[in-house]
């Protein structure tokens, strides 16, 4: 009786799993195809991405990963267009003619301080060097790839239409994409696609937090700081009065907003009274019009502190980017293709290195998240980071994925995403990333009316507000970044 429950048992389960087997969603050749190509390419953009991780190049300074990613773009046939928008580090890589012209975003910069060897447990390559703690190794190349294969498709006559790549350095500090925006780079684009690394897959249909930088400068009056101190002005006091009316606002601001500041320079030595300092502000909110609200009162927060030391004061915009336009039909669309492709299937070695960095990070043993996420419901004030992709968003319509390449819980911006981007967990997230923005963009270009119910709700949501980027006049402050 057990062993006939047993055969019923098994025999039940095997129903269950062919009726799965059977509703997964087919995909037409051109699909298909994509996928092919991809997997063809895996030792080729693998190496590409272990090249970039370990130039660990910053904001403005990606010299070497801009040159590989153009010069791969090039030898795969595109038509490549460097140091646009007056950012030497910034390209675009173009195949095809006509319409829809359908765009990929790819970054490449990594963030100070953070080198780290692909090994589990914080270990820095080059003591002191940066590093890839966003995955941005990743991202560019993904991208990229993407593009390629749909040009293959565009090159043999299944697609009509135009693939553009943007190589978008400096998002980590400076927000480089808001100087391509203002060059019109993005302007005839009919859709957009992104994706960004992450520690699960999904659709994403979330949006960001606004945010802008700013430099405040106090100019006061030297003097001996034992001597004389009564002929100083101290350009140190009015610094800390501006932090303490900034601690003190804290209580006063809604929970969606975030203010963050670097003291960059508060004095040399204890005995001179300091008649110079300087302090990097940044204020977010998830909606760009309280942000501003908030912004313009640490302005004055800062004319109030220069008044009380006595000192000169001054303020430079350094940049400042729009929350996601998110697009839910985009978001959709992807998430078919998600579904076909399934998650990410990880080796005992690979498990085990998660849980290693999960150990020496405190985090949960979880191992790795490899499951579909469902698309979720767009919240109305989402809190997480910022991204100048938001920009992009708010001139043409942008179909966002995240895409596993980290372990469940991990410190993003850390040694531990910078250890996993050089190894096989971020290139298996990658060369997913891949496959899920080029099948994406093959329902794009194919599908006329899905082009157009992007676009329409695109429109709806953007409503009457005309873009403008937060973004100072004149050139990208290049020289600054290299300083």
């Amino acid at each position: 009786m057990k062993f006939m429950k047993y055969i019923l048992s098994s025999v039940a389960c095997l129903l269950v799993l062919t009726g799965l087997a059977q509703k997964k969603p087919r995909i037409n050749e051109n699909k298909k195809a994509v996928i092919s190509s991809v997997d063809s390419k895996y030792d080729a953009l693998t190496n590409l991405s272990d090249q970039i991780w370990s130039f660990e190049e910053i904001a403005f300074q990606e010299t070497q990963s801009a040159r590989v990613l153009a010069d791969y773009a090039e030898s795969q046939g595109f038509r490549v267009t460097r140091g646009v928008a007056g950012i030497p580090t910034a390209f675009t890589a173009e195949y095809g003619s006509g319409k829809p012209i359908i765009g990929i975003l790819g970054e490449f910069d990594a963030l100070p301080g953070l080198s780290q060897k692909t090994v589990p447990t914080k270990d820095a390559l080059n003591p002191g060097a940066a590093g890839h703690g966003c995955g941005h190794n990743l991202f560019g190349v993904a991208s990229l790839g993407a593009a390629t294969v749909i040009k293959e498709l565009i090159e043999t006559g299944k697609l009509k239409g135009t693939v553009r790549f943007y190589g978008t350095p400096a998002e980590e500090k400076y927000f480089g994409k808001l100087w391509m925006v203002r060059e019109g780079l993005f302007a005839d684009l009919d859709v957009c696609m992104d994706w960004h690394p992450s520690a699960e897959i999904k659709a994403d249909v979330q949006s960001s937090l606004a945010l802008v930088d700013f430099i405040v400068e106090f100019k006061g009056q030297s003097a001996h700081a034992s001597a004389d101190p009564w002929n100083g002005r101290s350009a140190s006091d009015a610094l800390e009065l501006y932090t303490t009316g900034i601690n003190y606002y804290r209580e006063h601001i809604k929970p969606t907003v975030r203010i963050h500041y670097d003291i960059q320079d508060a004095g040399k030595v204890v005995n001179v009274v300091p008649d110079y300092a300087r302090i990097w502000t940044r204020v977010r909110d998830t909606r760009r019009e309280g942000m501003e609200v908030v912004w313009k009162q640490v302005e004055r927060i800062a004319e109030g502190a220069a008044i009380m030391a006595n000192v000169d004061y001054s303020i430079r915009l350094v940049s400042g980017v729009h929350e996601v336009l998110v697009n839910r039909t985009g978001g959709a669309a992807l998430q078919k293709n998600l579904e076909y492709l399934g998650g990410i299937d990880y080796t005992p070695e690979e498990t085990d290195f998660a849980m290693a960095i999960q150990r020496a990070t405190g985090k949960e043993e979880a191992g790795l998240d490899a499951t579909i996420r469902p698309l979720l419901e767009t919240q109305e004030h989402p809190m997480g980071g910022s991204t100048d992709v938001g920009d992009v968003s708010w001139v043409v319509p942008t179909i966002r994925l995240g895409a596993t390449i980290a372990p469940i819980g991990t410190p993003w911006h850390s040694w531990a995403v910078v250890a996993c981007g050089g190894m096989s967990i971020g290139h298996k997230g990658m060369i997913y990333a891949t496959k899920a923005l080029s099948m994406t963009m093959v329902d794009v270009f194919e599908n006329e009316g899905l082009r157009q119910s992007i676009q329409a709700e695109y429109a709806e949501r953007k409503g009457d507000y005309v873009y403008k980027g937060i973004v100072p006049d004149g050139a990208p402050p290049i020289a600054e970044a290299n300083e």
